[in-house]
């Protein structure tokens, strides 16, 4: 036993030797990061072409390019010879890559050479360009002018003015006031470079397509066999659209030009549909309940001759990602959040089980990583997008058969060949209700059993989202790591992954139980004799920001520090400046004029942070986005000015072109160093 010991101590020591001689994570060395776009594999199967965004700092901004790499691995070779931002439209079978850059269609084959451009007229302001099957079509989105709401628009004489005139809600939006326009499908022929005949699918209905502000081309598909188009959107406007979730898929139909709603009646969100290679079946990802955007996310599966729908993960208790049929329409792949990672599963549509029974469900892959999105299936093998807390989105091979894992791509070795990475740690930590919960737990690269750690709990934003094996370039953990700090980061109540009940026990509850299990998992870490306890901060965003707040009046001195970023302070002055009202309505209950209403007045009353600032007394720093709609700039504004007033120790960061985000390379390394520097103040 004794020998064990001392072997262990060596084993520690050897690596901390190790850790100590390689570099460690930096704000200024995250930003060097190559960052994984989109990928399309070639009709063969042999080779993938993918984009990778590299960050100008002195420039502050993205350039993207792309490249070509086997799909088994090994060297990667640039296509591009100059940076730009160029949407893949489609890998023809003969190799030759179509893509849409600068308004215009190009072709040039898998080695950027013998560039040709396609289409003869620009196609000014489209986005999410997509051909049909047979070529013959070509579809996109536009923002097209509806409503006249700025001044101008209403009063053509007064070309230079910027006034708005609403008489309805929903007159902003994550970081974007409502101008009139809204982005509508367009169809039009394409004939040897030609486009004729363009039309607006949508007619002037005040509607988007994509969805506002995250949809993409995945919300808009051609039918396998060109004839008609799938869209997704919510028709509702004002303050119908403000709180509902109620998605619905739209077929077009290019020959009759009449729009079929397939989606009647299912009143969430529906979006994200997908063909079979034969056409015979639709799928799509599906909520049931208007107005609840974090509800159980389902895949339903229509059969499109009879339109029978069936949900083939009904009784299955977690909540799907994403998706992606196999090539011979049998099985279906999927993402989803299972004890703190995202993984791979497949359904076998081919089993004689009840439908959407959990027994056609089969996990592939096992292991701490987030399998983030499927790419490709090319017979046993599915490629995916991974990543873990100490790595950027890599692609992956996956075999199917026994979930093994092959890494393609390897965008950043140069860097993380010389990098000290961080252990990481899932830890189990009993609640105060005697239920079992996990938490992340990650260390400084050098770190020493031996010594004392300041310690770090995050609170995770959403407050539905997973906090599992991802990689952030904001909250980025092994970076808070590099610096010194233990992080905790603990799956309390109100995240997927662990059971469709225990994601839905944070609605209505915001301040109540998983305030209690963030207090559990720092008291458990604080256990372990290198957890400095005199050293503990507090930090997160959104959601995470709200709870900065509100154990901000509740810890009882646990706390030497706090951050909280775009953080909810006043419940009532969110309600009445957020947008989106259907989330305000599920998560704390509703308006706080309506007394009868007891989930919402014990949200406003006893889960309200602005509520506790008597007992306020550490030092925090606030950071607010000025465009920031979703949490607007008044929560971080009354924070730091009670802050102030009360004579603690107080620092606002505020960024006025950035949303609920930081998206701007420079204001994200003052971000950082912002950071950092008050946790050196104060920590």
């Amino acid at each position: 036993m004794k020998n064990l010991f001392y072997a262990l101590l060596l084993g520690m020591a050897v690596s901390e030797s190790s850790a100590q001689s390689k570099q460690q994570m930096t704000p200024e060395l995250l930003w060097k990061l190559g960052r994984l776009g989109s990928e399309n594999i070639t009709a063969d199967g042999k080779s993938f072409i993918y984009s990778v965004t590299h960050y100008n700092m002195a420039e502050a901004k993205g350039e993207n390019m792309l490249y070509r790499i086997p799909a088994a691995g090994g060297q990667a070779v640039a296509i591009t010879k100059e940076p730009g931002s160029r949407q893949i439209i489609k890998v023809e079978p003969d190799g030759n890559v179509i893509y849409f850059f600068e308004d215009h269609l190009w072709r040039m084959d898998q080695n950027g050479e013998h560039v040709t451009k396609l289409t003869t007229q620009p196609l000014a302001d489209a986005d999410n360009v997509q051909l049909s099957p047979d070529g013959k079509k070509i579809m996109f989105t536009r923002e097209v002018l509806v409503v006249k709401v700025q001044g101008k628009d209403r009063y053509p004489d007064l070309p230079k003015s910027n006034a708005y005139v609403f008489t309805d809600l929903n007159y902003r939006h994550w970081d974007t006031w409502e101008d009139g326009k809204f982005s509508h499908v367009f169809v039009a022929d394409y004939d040897n470079g030609k486009i004729t005949n363009e039309q607006d699918i949508m007619a002037n209905e005040p509607y988007d397509t994509p969805q506002k502000p995250s949809g993409g081309a995945e919300d808009l598909i051609f039918s396998p066999d060109g004839k008609s188009v799938i869209y997704v959107c919510k028709k509702k406007f004002g303050k119908a659209y403000a709180q509902s979730t109620n998605t619905n898929l739209y077929q077009y139909d290019l020959t009759s030009g009449v729009t079929r709603n397939l989606t009647d009646g299912m009143n969430g969100y529906d979006n994200n549909p997908a063909f079979n290679k034969t056409g015979e079946k639709l799928a799509w990802l599906s909520m049931k309940e208007d107005g609840y955007e974090a509800d159980k996310n389902d895949i339903v599966l229509m059969d499109v001759k009879s339109g029978n729908k069936v949900n083939v993960t009904a009784q299955w208790d977690e909540t799907v990602s994403s998706f992606k049929f196999s090539e011979d329409g049998n099985r279906i792949f999927f993402v989803a959040v299972k004890d703190g990672t995202e993984q791979l599963f497949q359904i076998d549509l081919r089993l004689r089980v009840a439908p959407g029974s959990p027994q056609a469900i089969r996990q592939i892959t096992h292991g701490q990583w987030d399998v983030n999105s499927i790419a490709a299936q090319k017979g046993n093998t599915v490629y995916v997008h991974r990543t873990d807390m100490n790595h950027a989105a890599e692609l992956y091979a996956v075999n199917t058969a026994n979930g093994a894992m092959t890494q393609v791509t390897r965008i950043n070795n140069d860097i993380y060949d010389g990098l000290a990475m961080s252990r990481v740690d899932a830890r189990h930590i009993k609640t105060t209700d005697n239920k079992d919960m996990l938490a992340w737990v990650i260390y400084p690269p050098d770190f020493d059993p031996a010594k004392k750690y300041p310690t770090l709990l995050y609170c995770q934003g959403g407050p539905q989202s997973a906090l599992s094996q991802f990689y952030s370039f904001r909250w980025n953990f092994q970076l808070i790591a590099a610096q010194g700090y233990i992080v905790i980061a603990p799956n309390r109540r109100g995240m997927p992954g662990h059971g469709v009940e225990w994601n839905r026990a944070i609605s209505g509850d915001w301040g109540g139980q998983p305030m209690k299990d963030y207090l559990s998992a720092i008291d458990d870490i604080s256990k372990e004799p290198f957890v400095n306890k005199n050293r503990l901060g507090c930090v997160g965003a959104s959601y995470g920001g709200y709870s900065v707040y509100m154990l901000a009046g509740i810890h009882n001195k646990r706390f030497k520090t706090f951050i909280a970023h775009d953080g909810l302070f006043d419940l009532k002055s969110w309600y009445g400046t957020t947008e989106e009202l259907w989330f305000a309505n599920k998560d704390i209950g509703g308006n706080y004029w309506d007394k009868d209403n007891k989930t919402a007045q014990r949200s406003y009353d006893k889960f309200n942070p602005s509520n506790y600032i008597d007992k306020w007394d550490t030092p925090i720093m606030i950071v607010q986005g000025g465009k920031d709609y979703r949490v607007a700039i008044e929560q971080g504004l009354e924070a730091f000015q009670a802050a102030q007033l009360k004579g603690i120790k107080s620092k606002l960061l505020y960024l006025p072109d950035e949303n609920h985000w930081v998206t701007k390379p420079q204001n994200a390394l003052v971000w950082q160093r912002e950071f950092f520097n008050w946790l050196k103040e104060t920590l």
